[in-house]
């Protein structure tokens, strides 16, 4: 029988390697959306299989470990493990939207209008990195410093979506790309926040406080500790 240490291990390990799924799929469906790369984005949708599987693994997994975690420490990590597994699966999703998307595209010709998706692609993907990144490192500045990254990609979606919106009233005939030029934005940014909710949860692993729903000033503030001997 593996010790409880190892059996943690394990769980790590097993959410380490979801994350690398989950990245890979952003990075892909970004290539194929700009490559126009049909086989790609049918590719990206079969591997959320992959993803979801893992969810499933890291949260039996995480069931088990809970009634032998022997510290508070312990319990923040499996816990924490289970949301972010759970972040990443509705990441795999997003991926799987915008490659249904792409392959709408891909059947017909390119949209004129330019638009910054790139822009949100590269932000997003980052962010994700970024937010995988200070979970490995349990590195609590980190995520703190990227939250507030969600920001602008709700904004450039914002613009985004006001533009589509101009283009189809402009040129009716644009109306279903830029349909689904408005769901590759939409959920790029819903894959930012996913990202800004893998933060927040470092955040708590870390410094045993909850920041969520919390505004700029009072996530500023540092840990509670900090604030008390200020």
């Amino acid at each position: 029988m593996q010790s409880f240490a190892q059996e943690l291990g394990a769980l790590k390990e097993k959410l380490l390697t979801m994350s690398s799924h989950a990245e890979a799929s952003v990075r892909n469906v970004i290539e194929a959306l700009g490559q126009r790369d049909y086989d790609l984005a049918l590719r990206v949708q079969a591997d959320d299989a992959v993803i979801d599987r893992f969810e499933i693994e890291v949260d039996e997994l995480a069931i088990k470990l809970l009634t032998r975690a022997p510290s508070a420490n312990d319990l923040r990590l499996i816990t924490v493990a289970m949301k972010i597994a759970q972040n990443l699966e509705r990441v795999g999703d997003e991926t799987t939207t915008i490659a249904r998307r792409v392959q709408d595209l891909c059947r017909d010709v390119p949209l004129k209008l330019v638009v910054d998706i790139p822009q949100m692609s590269i932000r997003a993907l980052q962010m994700l990195k970024n937010s995988l990144d200070a979970f490995v490192n349990q590195d609590p500045a980190a995520a703190r410093a990227l939250i507030p990254q969600d920001k602008p990609i709700d904004l450039l979606n914002k613009q985004i979506h006001g533009q589509l919106a101009d283009q189809m009233i402009a040129a009716p005939d644009t109306v279903l790309r830029c349909l689904n030029m408005m769901v590759i934005s939409k959920s790029l940014e819903r894959i930012a926040d996913h990202c800004k909710n893998v933060a927040e949860e470092v955040v708590y692993l870390c410094e045993a406080q909850d920041i969520r729903h919390k505004g700029s000033e009072e996530m500023d503030a540092g840990p509670a500790g900090d604030a008390i001997s200020s």
